[in-house]
């Protein structure tokens, strides 16, 4: 084994990805897509010619990079807003999935001539929304939804695996030993979820303990203690035959939402790694694909992906969400947004594997299907939100440099908060502004500059403050800067 030229292999893959992610945003080409093209042109039936079809090897990185991306995604949740669609997601995470399953497989049994059974496992390997492509196609494109729309995505997209995982592995179960009761699913899908859930949250919260009490010498190594967090906690979960991904998701959310030391800079740490992991995923799946055999598939995969895209995730969510007050051009855009991306290949692994007849064509065409949801869903995502009247300017990063990191004692709150242009403190002295002793402007940020505050300094429209208050003042201090003329 030459290790240099796997080095030199690798990392001109990952330096060809970050450039054509650059150019692909450009274009209005999801960053996903071309990482799969990449991977598929380095592949044996590509320029590369690089030999590459260890299933095994492909489901246990595809398991663990799709862990991390979870637990990121928990971490970027915001409890506050994604509390008012917290049974909207489920019902989607769960009927949804499973009226997709049936509707897909159904259709699939008429194209391929498969199974009921067979087909209804193709069902499930695609039925699921992808957490990696929904959360990075969303940032890719910087696209801010109106209403409840966003966090209803992103909740569903972290929270619907369990349910396709434990749907293929009970199907291919049923497909390898018919013998099987089919009702077994049921108990095997209720104790995942339970014990999924259970131990997510209470692992979270003793997780916020040890982060903040531990005093690590170097912040570093909190990246560090949360990796090992998150392995333990999917390890344990899986171990007593829980749902690994949805504790780790849960897990990440009460972190997130928690008063935690070095916050902002294991967010960073955790972008960056699900950032290589979505890379280095994407690039190992197009090397797992043949391009040759596609042809074979495509014709009917690509009546399928009709179906999937035009028919039956757009069924799953109005009949999922037939309660919900919600308009009807903010359910027809989350029936839109409903991207697949690794997940559904990585969950073709698992017949392939279990042996299951007809595996092979269930994983090409779950391929397939991936590249039309990214190619077509993907980049029409501003022009079908701009078509619907849901689109509306993403609020920016924070500009602000310093970090909070709390004692434990829990007795105050840093907070940010943006001046209204039409505020009336616009042009007052900070001195005169009336704010409680127990709070205190710590920095200003105006058009990228940074100032110290003084109490004759004046403030403007649109300054960004940074303010170290009192829990009990910190929303007096948000609504008095707010106060309108």
């Amino acid at each position: 084994m030459n290790t240099g030229l796997i080095l030199l292999i690798v990392g001109g893959l990952l330096l060809l990805s970050l450039v054509a992610s650059k150019v692909g945003g450009r274009l209005g080409l999801p960053g996903l897509l071309l990482f799969l093209v990449i991977g598929m042109l380095a592949g044996s039936d590509g320029l590369g010619g690089i030999a590459f079809d260890n299933y095994e090897v492909t489901q246990f990185v595809g398991l663990v990079a799709l862990a991390f991306i979870l637990f990121t995604g928990g971490l970027e949740t915001q409890w506050r807003t994604t509390r008012p669609v917290l049974w909207s997601g489920i019902s989607l995470a769960t009927l949804g999935v499973v009226m997709t399953t049936g509707i897909v497989g159904a259709a699939a049994h008429w194209l391929f001539n498969l199974p009921w059974l067979v087909a209804f496992l193709l069902g499930a390997i695609v039925a699921p929304t992808d957490a990696s492509a929904v959360f990075s196609v969303l940032k890719e494109r910087a696209l801010g939804l109106k209403g409840k729309i966003r966090p209803l995505l992103e909740f569903e997209s972290g929270i619907n695996d369990p349910t396709a995982v434990v749907l293929v592995i009970g199907l291919t179960e049923l497909a390898t030993h018919p013998e099987t009761p089919w009702w077994s699913l049921l108990g095997d899908f209720g104790q995942e979820m339970v014990l999924g859930g259970v131990i997510g949250y209470v692992l979270g919260r003793v997780s916020v303990l040890l982060i903040n009490r531990i005093r690590l010498p170097l912040e570093g190594l909190y990246s560090v203690l949360t990796v090992a967090v998150v392995a333990l906690t999917y390890g344990l979960t899986t171990s007593v035959h829980g749902s690994g991904l949805l504790a780790i998701y849960i897990m990440g959310v009460v972190l997130g939402n928690s008063e935690l030391v070095h916050k902002r800079s294991l967010r960073h740490f955790h972008e960056g790694l699900t950032y290589l992991l979505e890379v280095g995923m994407f690039l190992l799946l197009g090397l797992l694909v043949f391009p040759k055999q596609l042809p074979e598939v495509a014709f009917p995969a690509l009546l399928l992906a009709a179906v999937l895209v035009l028919v039956a995730r757009p069924v799953a969510v109005y009949l999922s969400l037939c309660g919900v007050r919600m308009p009807l051009a903010h359910k027809t855009m989350v029936a839109w947004v409903g991207l697949r991306g690794a997940v559904p290949v990585v969950l073709a692994t698992f017949p392939l594997l279990a042996g299951v007849p007809g595996a092979q064509v269930l994983f090409d065409v779950s391929f397939f299907l991936v590249l039309v949801s990214i190619l077509v869903q993907g980049t029409s995502l501003p022009f079908v939100a701009r078509w619907l009247g849901v689109n509306e300017p993403l609020s920016g990063h924070s500009p602000m440099p310093l970090e909070y990191t709390p004692t434990g004692a829990g007795r105050n709150d840093f907070i940010e908060i943006t001046v209204p242009m039409e505020s009336s403190f616009v042009g007052r002295r900070i001195m005169d502004l009336g704010l409680p002793s127990e709070a205190l402007i710590v920095l200003i940020c105006r058009n990228e500059e940074y100032l110290i505050p003084h109490g004759t300094t004046r403030l403007h429209g649109g300054d960004v403050l940074q303010i170290l208050a009192a829990k009990p003042f910190a929303e007096t201090v948000q609504a008095r800067l707010n106060a309108l003329p």
